[in-house]
């Protein structure tokens, strides 16, 4: 009997510390999102990966599991389709697409090929025309950068004896391009706050000419 309610303890406890970890991991994207990367190699890479551009589109989250639209161009003009899914509580994250949310300099996240990876570094930098607060990693010959909020890949730098490929965003609706650093809401909030205040002060004006004259 004491076994038994041993067992069955162990068990609960188990149960609970896995699903307080995937209950812990934050999931930033959500169906819709869409993100399209430029890529430039060097030397010769291998079959399959002489990439020039690809898109990344969010198709579906189910907790922790995002279903994704990958499409990829050659650089003989090919374009592949495909469909994977991502799971970012057993470290299926593709080539690093996407990561857990919110993660900051010390954090680690589990990839299947890699093991744990640790954040080493948090900036600010600039991408699809807007500053984002990015962290980053490095994954065998791999460095790699996110955005915080959303958990994307933004950036990747793999360099290998014979070849490299730099990839980096181009486009995306996760976020909005500033207009001379400012957020567009902000920047049309201020501009047509400008207009008023030149409207009305013009407005001043002629109704005191009228008085003078």
């Amino acid at each position: 009997m004491n076994r038994k309610l041993g067992l069955l303890t162990a068990l609960l406890a188990v149960s609970f510390i896995v699903s307080t970890a995937v209950a812990a991991i934050l999931v930033g994207v959500k169906k819709g999102d869409w993100i399209e990367y430029r890529a430039v190699f060097t030397g010769t890479p291998p079959a399959g990966h002489e990439v020039t551009w690809a898109r990344t589109e969010v198709l579906d989250v189910q907790g922790t599991i995002i279903d994704l639209n990958v499409t990829t161009k050659f650089a003989n003009g090919t374009l592949w389709h495909e469909t994977i899914t991502l799971n970012l509580a057993t470290g299926q994250l593709g080539d690093e697409f996407i990561i857990p949310a919110d993660l900051n300099v010390g954090d680690t996240f589990f990839d299947k090929y890699h093991g744990n990876i640790t954040i080493s570094k948090i900036e600010k930098r600039t991408y699809a025309g807007a500053t984002r607060t990015v962290i980053s990693a490095t994954a065998a010959q791999s460095t790699y950068y996110w955005d915080q909020a959303t958990g994307v890949l933004v950036e990747g730098i793999s360099e290998f004896p014979d070849y490299t490929i730099h990839s980096i965003v181009e486009k995306t609706n996760m976020w909005q391009a500033q207009i001379f650093g400012l957020e567009p809401t902000v920047f049309y909030a201020l501009l047509i706050l400008a207009t008023i205040i030149i409207v009305v002060a013009l407005a001043f004006l002629a109704i005191r000419r009228r008085k003078k004259h």
